[in-house]
């Protein structure tokens, strides 16, 4: 995928950061619907009033697992905290803390090098620029 067009995506991914919980619910959704089952896991936090209501929450913990990089987003009220990891068969060779925009830009690189095998993975770019 050309650099161009990875920046876009990044840009795309961007949308909406300010607000970190909308920003981690859409995210969270849009991965988990466009990218194969398994890649994508959510860990929500349930208030009392969410769980009566019957909502879902919101998310606590996002990790994408895209080849052999992890990239992991956590949540509480008001800040975040990124990681991401190099993980082969389950184990983890390196683990480095990042802020969001280069998360957002490890995540933009991830899906464009899995584009290039996957048409599921072009599918998610193509939701993410529409």
């Amino acid at each position: 995928m050309p650099e161009m067009e990875v920046e876009l995506l990044a840009a795309a991914l961007r949308q909406d950061s300010a607000d970190l919980g909308l920003y981690a619910n859409v995210l969270s959704t849009n991965l988990a619907d466009s990218l194969p089952p398994g890649t994508v896991r959510v860990k929500r936090r349930r208030s009392l009033a969410e769980r009566v209501a019957g909502r879902e929450g919101s998310v606590a913990e996002l990790d994408v697992a895209i080849g052999e990089q992890r990239l992991s987003l956590r949540t509480d009220p008001g800040r975040v905290a990124c990681e991401i990891c190099h993980e082969v068969r389950g184990i983890v060779l390196s683990r480095r803390q990042v802020g969001l925009d280069e998360w957002i830009d490890a995540l933009a690189q991830s899906l464009a090098d899995a584009a290039v095998t996957s048409a599921r993975a072009r599918e998610a770019i193509e939701r993410f620029l529409a």
